[in-house]
């Protein structure tokens, strides 16, 4: 891995004494991706206290907050990707992250849920520079096993966020109004900028960057969506990031309003959730050297499936709510096994595609969130009083995502090598 670490060229040479250490690339890269779970994960205990401040009439309603987000997400990683190739990685992401600055400001002061809405959507656009740009910039470095590696401990350190987002989001509302929230989003996107623009030097290599021109985007684009296992993996993760989608939008309904009724315990279950996917990520990161990134995540999304088909099984058997604490057993598992596949997706999915790093990471950035996102919303919308819409969702998104794994490995799982990187 240290060979990948000091990989440098002329472009980059000059930057090499500020470069920064493994540890601090690996805190900054999960900064960047933990932005994005900050700004929803943040604002889930102040659900209610919407709800009554803007007078929506449906509980259910109150997820739009979370699709619009990953809406404006998801459109413009196609953009920010796509730019990135031609200008450059840090300039990209500093103009994300003045984007996502206004969406914050704009919700600071809106009383309106509508305003609130659109607002959330440019929180998405702006983070999306830095979901897309974190994992081009891993690859600009790594490859193989040490991008899954380096993906794994990123995600380890970014799954802390959903751990003390909700119970900070709950503690900000005891001195304050749910703007506040906005605020706190706001402080660590200029947190970023200013780390990120201090320390990180310029990964995209000379040779790698491309004059801007509709042409080579298509080019690109159709590079990568033909490529079978690149975009295999991806729709795989799409239908992990579905999984994940529906029990982050349901969430606030199924612990505090409509099934458990925690009440202020409600950030306490889902950090619960959240901690046991960063201790999996953390043992993927040690694991995937050892096992190989394909013999681990086709165990673990064949594991995910099972899984899920308990979960429906026990919610039809306890009439859509089972105990609490086996509830929450089987998703704390479910979401470890997706902590197993969906790095190392990411990984296989990338690996073909690093001389077009930046648009690769932009399309499947896009495509897996909007997948997500659209999977979440249907199954987050069907959550009325039961889990079992839910458990429907983990058992048959899982299913579906080993069949897309299948498809990418040419019907052979748990074996197969790498493809070439594309010319």
């Amino acid at each position: 891995m240290s060979k990948c670490m000091t990989r440098s060229d002329p472009g980059v040479a000059s930057a090499a004494a500020q470069k920064p250490s493994f540890v601090e690339f690996v805190a900054l890269v999960a900064l960047m991706m933990g932005v994005t779970a900050f700004s929803i994960d943040n604002l889930l205990p102040a659900f209610e206290p919407i709800r009554v401040d803007l007078k929506v009439p449906r509980a259910g309603d109150l997820q739009l907050i979370v699709t619009a987000y990953m809406i404006g997400f998801a459109l413009m990683q196609l953009v920010f990707g796509t730019i990135s190739d031609v200008i450059g990685r840090k300039p990209a992401l500093i103009i994300g992250l003045a984007i996502y600055a206004v969406g914050c400001g704009l919700a600071m002061v809106t009383d309106n849920f509508t305003v609130l809405l659109v607002a959330r959507a440019i929180q998405g656009m702006g983070t999306a520079a830095a979901r897309v740009l974190s994992v081009a910039i891993v690859r600009d470095r790594f490859k193989g096993r040490d991008m899954a590696r380096v993906m794994s401990l990123c995600m380890m350190v970014f799954l802390v966020v959903p751990v003390v987002a909700p119970t900070l989001g709950s503690a900000i509302l005891l001195v304050g109004t749910w703007h506040l929230i906005f605020l706190a989003m706001l402080a660590l996107g200029v947190i970023l900028a200013v780390w990120f623009g201090l320390r990180m030097p310029e990964t995209l290599h000379p040779e790698n960057r491309v004059p801007f021109s509709v042409a080579s985007i298509v080019r690109g684009l159709k590079v990568t969506v033909t490529t079978r296992r690149a975009f295999g993996y991806a729709t795989g993760m799409g239908l992990m990031m579905g999984a994940l989608m529906s029990f982050v939008a349901s969430a606030p309904q199924i612990f505090d309003t409509e099934v458990y009724h925690l009440g202020s315990a409600f950030p306490l279950a889902f950090s619960s959730v959240a901690a046991v996917m960063s201790a999996a990520s953390f043992l993927n990161s040690r694991l995937v050297g050892r096992i190989g990134m394909r013999h681990l995540s086709h165990a673990a999304i064949i594991g995910f499936t099972l899984v899920g088909g308990l979960q429906v099984a026990f919610a039809l058997a306890y009439d859509g709510k089972p105990p609490f604490l086996l509830f929450c057993t089987l998703i704390a598992l479910n979401q470890a096994l997706f902590a197993l596949t969906v790095p190392n997706f990411n990984s296989m999915a990338m690996e073909p595609l690093g001389a077009i790093a930046g648009t690769a990471s932009s399309f499947i950035g896009f495509y897996t969130t909007l997948f997500g996102a659209i999977m979440g919303m249907v199954v987050g919308q069907s959550v009325a009083g039961s889990v079992l819409p839910l458990a429907l969702g983990y058992f048959c998104l899982g299913f579906l995502a080993i069949l897309s794994t299948f498809w990418a490995e040419k019907g052979k799982l748990f074996g197969g090598q790498m493809g070439a990187q594309p010319h």
